[in-house]
């Protein structure tokens, strides 16, 4: 770092001392985080680098050697290829559940086909997209120009990398990464009558009002359905499986295994009358065959005490096992036709549910769908990056497993007009990701992409690693533990619109997603210091720090205040803080998001790096004049010019306006 490297040197500017300030624009990949073993991996998810090297002074007259890096990621069509693939899959397996619950009456068979009719329409456009996306092999970049392409309306908007690598003279070399993209939301459907937060809301308040017409349960006796059905099918296997453990300690002829083996199917759910039955037969089977045991075991063997052998059992293993068999058969038949009457019972269920209000519940499901493909996409990037610059950080992995990792998001839309619609989309997408884990396996091959499994309700993200990384991990992340995330979303609208929300319309959408996300944020902190040792924090000596921001980040957002930028300075802090993934979104992210980014990459070399306070302004137009984000304007709209005009510039604040020159209303 320091040292101008191979490659075409772009620019060079000037700083008020005459000293030169060198960028590079570099021609060569990304660097790698862990060394050698991590580049396969990185090169997998990572496309298109774009590097710039800046040189400011310190406070103390020393040089800061800055690296700046952008890429975009293969996640950004890899992720909604598997999303949409499980989506087609779940929705046949259902599809084929209703063929197959048998005659109905004629009222109810009717249900069925139109409600069967509907959702094959549906399952046939999710194939359609499926294939058109099958076209775009080794894409990895969608423009903001496309956001309104129907084909593409899965694919996040402009997601990239943003990194920014700083070597200090007197400070450890340090990372930040922002992961920037464009606000989940579904353009193409449109946001005449709102987004999903509102569109969610109507529906469920028509439905109670109806629901007497059209279905014949609760949405809360659905939910209790579907909760009971799920605890079935994980139960099953369980079941299964301890059935299958006691047999083994049976063929083993070993008693004390028997005990433990019965003690764990015992404990399995005997709610169901006929499993509790069968389970009482091999209850007092075993209790027999103990029993046979011990008082064989203490009558001593006398050859010349005939009536010894009589009272004695056998103590070969087929006698215990094939007196156990078929009773295992009769438990495991008993289960499966528990299973299979839940599964019927349960499917006609979903066919009433269905039916209230086709096809309105199933155009919210595509376009609940679109968002959330668009906000995996992009929490996937941001987590395999977390994770490789973070494997050799003790603290974080024991935070990743034993508490979860904070997701941070940062939005820049308003509430005025359509951008309401995009923040309800946004607001229904990150909250939708909590139903999201993550498992960490060993790559088994040169394909580290990842694999997604699972269905709506739960979604396990499987992300490979190379033999050497996986090994770094502690044993509780290698043997399979699914790790959480905790998704927030703070929202502050800066632009010329929320002026005009703020003056003639409402700010209770962005009021109340923000009280309501800083509530999660606040669980989070309290799961983490309930959880994790004091000393496990970066660059922080007390935990009442964290206090702190956490109270002034409360006090900010109760305050009445327009466009406090604050909200959003704080809440990245406290991320950064408590080893969090961040993100920043705009409609685009491609201006807004450009100046949130910058300002906060010079804001971290001033508070973090001494930064000579001089330096300030001129860093900040040095990198949204030379930078990787007018590099990301030139990717977007084959221009470099931020999509402002001077007259929405005059209703910024102040520090997020860009310097003259790189600005002019062109199609965003």
């Amino acid at each position: 770092m320091g040292e101008i490297e191979e490659g075409e040197v772009d620019h060079i500017t000037t700083d008020v001392q005459g000293q030169k300030c060198a960028l590079v624009c570099e021609c060569t990949a990304p660097e790698g985080i862990s060394g050698k073993d991590s580049l396969p991996l990185l090169n997998a998810v990572l496309k298109n680098p774009i590097c710039k090297l800046y040189r400011f002074p310190t406070s103390d007259n020393k040089w800061l050697h800055i690296r700046e890096q952008m890429s975009d990621s293969t996640l950004s069509f890899h992720v909604p290829k598997e999303l949409i693939n499980l989506n087609i899959k779940e929705d046949m397996r259902r599809n084929q559940d209703l063929k197959e619950l048998g005659e109905l009456a004629p009222h109810w068979d009717n249900m069925r086909k139109n409600v069967i009719a509907h959702c094959e329409q549906m399952l046939n456009m999710y194939q359609d997209t499926l294939a058109d996306l099958g076209k775009h092999t080794g894409s990895s970049f969608k423009s903001s120009c496309s956001k309104g392409e129907k084909t593409l309306e899965f694919v996040p908007i402009n997601l990239h990398l943003q990194r920014m690598h700083v070597h200090s003279p007197r400070l450890k070399d340090a990372l930040y990464d922002v992961i920037t993209v464009g606000a989940p939301a579904a353009h193409y459907q449109g946001f005449k009558n709102g987004g999903l937060r509102k569109l969610l809301s109507k529906f469920e308040a028509e439905r109670r009002n109806t629901g007497y017409q059209c279905i014949y349960y609760s949405p809360e006796n659905t939910a209790k359905a579907k909760e009971v059905l799920s605890n079935i099918n994980h139960l099953q296997p369980l079941i299964s499986s301890h059935a299958d453990q006691l047999l083994n300690s049976a063929s083993q002829h070993s008693p004390d295994s028997l005990k433990n083996s019965l003690k764990m199917l015992s404990e399995k759910d005997r709610v169901w009358t006929n499993v509790g039955k069968s389970l009482n037969c091999i209850i007092a089977m075993v209790d027999r065959l103990l029993e046979k045991d011990n008082s064989s075991s203490s009558i001593k063997e006398s050859e010349n005490d005939p009536s010894s052998a009589d009272r004695m059992v056998s103590h070969t293993s087929g006698d215990w096992y094939e007196q156990l068999y078929p009773l295992i058969i009769t438990l495991k038949d008993c289960m499966g036709e528990v299973v299979t009457k839940a599964k019927q019972s349960m499917t006609f269920v979903l066919l009433q549910e269905l039916a209230c209000g086709l096809p309105q519940r199933l155009m919210l499901t595509l376009r609940r769908d679109i968002v959330f493909s668009q906000a995996l996409a992009g929490l996937v990037c941001g987590f395999i990056i977390k994770l490789h610059t973070s494997l050799r950080d003790q603290g974080f992995l024991q935070q990743l497993h034993t508490v979860g990792l904070i997701v941070q998001y940062e939005g820049l839309l308003s509430t005025y007009s359509e951008e309401i619609g995009m923040l309800e989309d946004m607001a229904v997408g990150i909250s939708d990701l909590q139903k999201v884990t993550f498992k960490i396996i060993e790559a088994k091959s040169n394909d580290f992409l990842p694999v997604i499994t699972g269905r709506r309700e739960h979604y396990v993200i499987e992300v490979k690693l190379p033999a050497k990384m996986f090994e770094l991990l502690p044993q509780e992340i290698k043997e399979g533990k699914q790790l959480h995330v905790y998704p927030v979303l703070f929202n502050v609208g800066i632009n010329e619109q929320q002026t005009l929300a703020e003056r003639f319309g409402d700010t209770t959408l962005q009021e109340s997603v923000n009280q309501e996300n800083f509530e999660l944020l606040k669980e989070y902190y309290k799961l983490f210091t309930e959880k994790m040792p004091p000393d496990c924090l970066p660059h922080f000596q007390e935990q009442n720090d964290l206090k702190g921001l956490l109270e002034n980040l409360h006090q900010n957002i109760q305050a009445k205040k327009r466009k406090n930028v604050e909200i959003m300075w704080v809440a990245a802090t406290i991320c950064r803080k408590l080893n969090g993934i961040r993100f920043t979104c705009c409609k685009s992210a491609k201006d807004r998001t450009s100046m949130s980014v910058t300002l906060e990459q010079c804001s971290i070399l001033r508070d973090e790096h001494q930064l000579h306070k001089d330096f300030f302004i001129r860093a900040l137009d040095c990198m949204r004049r030379e930078g990787c984000r007018i590099e990301n304007v030139l990717k977007n709209i084959k221009c470099r010019k931020y999509a402002f005009n001077m007259i929405q510039l005059m209703a910024f604040p102040k520090y997020y306006r860009p310097p003259e020159g790189t600005y002019g209303k062109t199609d965003t």
